[in-house]
């Protein structure tokens, strides 16, 4: 009597007692400190030095570079941006999926004293018992549960990838802007110059009476246009500006003094590479969201394989022991549930409905993404027809130019007649800039229809895991 107590006491203690326990560790965010963090970033940070020494195939000893291009710039994003944060912690979110489905149920214990008030005084009024339940599943729930976690961390790996490329979407997007932005400032600067002289020249044969009153007025609205164009372009540029600090993660005080290359915007992908028919399947089967939809639906197909194995029911194997008045009762008891008033019917109609709609979701998507390449492409290749025929207008008038600048060292023209090409010129280059641009934007459009660059770059990071230490937020 006195030692089954005390065997049955260590045995709870032992349970109690069981080691790897995980403890709660507190981490508050204080918005103040986080704020601050965010304000300090630049591209200077040692970290990010590390992070470029790691991802990039080439010599990165010169920190920071002496001007940063796109592949630069991309790297920057890898390393600051919070959507890719968000979705490495989803990620994190959905591996620690994996460890739940894995777990087995624990068995549990009761321990179940009685005492007998019509007991004889010679008699214990007391009996000690306790029994041991141990679930036991059934139907390999457990093995389909980790085969949905699997799917599941898939979905959220790929969706990590999706985000990666819209940053690097956007990286480049707002990139080109602000070059595009900065050679148009460039540009009309220098128009302003020229037709500041060419007013000059114009109001002094005024004076003289060589022109009428109206020419006169009519460069000073054109003037007037240009200089109100310039500061509109200066608007965009420093909007563009903010629009690529936004996009890096960083505040835009970090892209002062930075120096920038735009080497990736000075070439095209060669004719052969744009084959609708070659891209089509490369984005069909290739793409990050694609691939995300496609292992939600084998997700979708788990799930419906654990419900229905869940029709099954589970067995509860249930020993126990009874000490009474000194004998020693055993007993072993089996439960399980009957499916008699139902056979899991509405979650197996819910799941097979989920799957259904994962299938149709894929297949839409796909059908989307056929579209746009295809769209992509048409654009592309209309936007590059347009800059041809802009870039040979511009070596028209660039011959044109020439020609006149030539009569006027010969003394055959008059200094009027060069300023007034000076001007046309340069209003052939603005054109040229916007073509130029459109095939650019078309450019990344069809990069975004595809998820892949035309123009491959290199130091590629993957995105998978932080490249930043976690740091106090407190």
């Amino acid at each position: 009597m006195k030692t089954r107590p005390a065997l049955f006491s260590l045995f709870l203690l032992l349970l109690l007692t069981q080691s790897g326990c995980v403890s709660f560790t507190d981490k508050p965010i204080n918005a103040l400190v986080t704020a601050s963090g965010l304000e300090a970033r630049t591209l200077t940070d040692p970290g990010l030095r590390e992070f470029f020494k790691a991802n990039l195939r080439q010599d990165s000893s010169e920190w920071p570079p002496a001007s940063w291009d796109l592949t630069h710039l991309m790297l920057a994003a890898f390393y600051y941006h919070p959507d890719l944060d968000v979705a490495r912690a989803e990620l994190g979110f959905a591996e620690a999926g994996s460890i739940t489905a894995g777990m087995r149920p624990n068995p549990t214990v009761s321990f179940s004293p009685q005492f007998n008030s019509n007991a004889l005084a010679s008699i214990s009024p007391w009996t000690m018992g306790w029994s041991l339940n141990v679930p036991i599943e059934t139907a390999g729930k457990r093995g389909l549960r980790l085969d949905q976690a699997k799917h599941q961390t898939n979905a959220a790996r790929f969706k990590l990838l999706n985000t990666a490329w819209q940053v690097r979407r956007r990286v480049r997007a707002a990139f080109l802007a602000f070059y595009v932005a900065q050679t148009k400032r460039e540009a009309l600067q220098k128009q302003v110059a020229i037709q500041d002289r060419l007013v000059d020249l114009l109001a002094h044969r005024l004076a003289a009476g060589a022109v009428s009153q109206p020419e006169v007025t009519q460069a000073h609205l054109t003037q007037q246009q240009t200089q109100l164009l310039l500061a509109e372009t200066q608007r965009e540029h420093a909007e563009a500006k903010v629009l690529l600090a936004s996009a890096l993660g960083l505040p835009v005080q970090a892209l002062d003094g930075i120096a920038f290359s735009f080497d990736a915007f000075s070439r095209l992908p060669p004719d052969e590479s744009l084959g609708v028919d070659r891209l089509r399947r490369l984005a069909l089967v290739n793409r990050a969201d694609i691939l995300k939809a496609l292992a939600e639906y084998d997700a979708s197909q788990s799930a419906l394989q654990l419900e229905i194995a869940k029709q099954y029911p589970d067995i509860q194997m249930k020993p126990g022991h009874q000490w009474d008045q000194g004998e020693n009762k055993w007993s072993l008891g089996v439960s399980l549930t009957l499916p008699i008033l139902n056979q899991n019917e509405g979650p197996i109609a819910q799941a097979e409905a989920n799957r259904k709609l994962a299938g149709a979701t894929f297949l839409a998507l796909q059908n989307k993404t056929m579209g746009d390449i295809d769209q992509t492409v048409i654009g592309f290749r209309m936007a590059s027809n347009k800059l041809t025929i802009a870039e040979a207008l511009l070596a028209s008038r660039e011959k044109q130019q020439r020609a006149v600048a030539a009569q006027f060292n010969a003394g055959e023209t008059d200094r009027l007649a060069l300023t007034s090409a000076d001007v046309e010129l340069i209003s052939i280059q603005l054109a040229r800039l916007e073509a130029w641009n459109r095939v650019q934007q078309a450019l990344g459009l069809l990069e975004d229809a595809l998820q892949q660059p035309l123009n491959a770059e290199t130091g590629q990071p993957s995105p998978n895991s932080s490249p930043r230490p976690e740091v106090a937020s407190e």
